[in-house]
C-alpha cells in the first residue's frame, strides 16, 4: 500500500535536507559523541566500543532525522549537538 501523499515532504529541498541531516549530520553528531566519552574515560574502551555502538547511533540518528517536518532545523539541532559535544570533548581534553 503506498504512502498518503499528504504525509510525504512536496519540496525537493526538504527532501534532500532531511537526507543529509540523516547521513552527514547523524554521523557528525555519533562521531562527536564518541569522541567527547573517549575524552573523559579510558580510551581504548571507547574505541572498541564505539565500532558497534556507533552505527546504531547513526541508524537512530538518520530515522530521527525523517521525524522531522523541517530538515533544516534537523540540521540545526544536529550542528549543534555536534557543537555541544566536541566542546565537552575539549573540555576533558584539557
Amino acid at each position: 500500500m503506498p504512502a498518503n501523499k499528504k504525509y510525504l515532504s512536496q519540496s525537493r529541498g526538504q527532501r534532500i535536507a532531511k537526507f543529509t541531516a540523516g547521513f552527514i549530520g547523524g554521523y557528525l553528531v555519533a562521531m562527536s559523541f564518541h569522541l567527547a566519552v573517549a575524552a573523559w574515560f579510558h580510551t581504548v574502551n571507547v574505541v572498541i566500543t564505539s565500532t558497534f555502538s556507533a552505527f546504531l547511533l547513526w541508524a537512530g540518528l538518520m530515522i530521527v532525522a525523517y521525524l522531522g517536518k523541517n530538515g533544516w532545523k534537523m540540521w540545526g539541532w544536529y550542528l549543534l549537538a555536534t557543537a555541544i559535544f566536541l566542546g565537552i570533548m575539549y573540555l576533558g581534553i584539557s
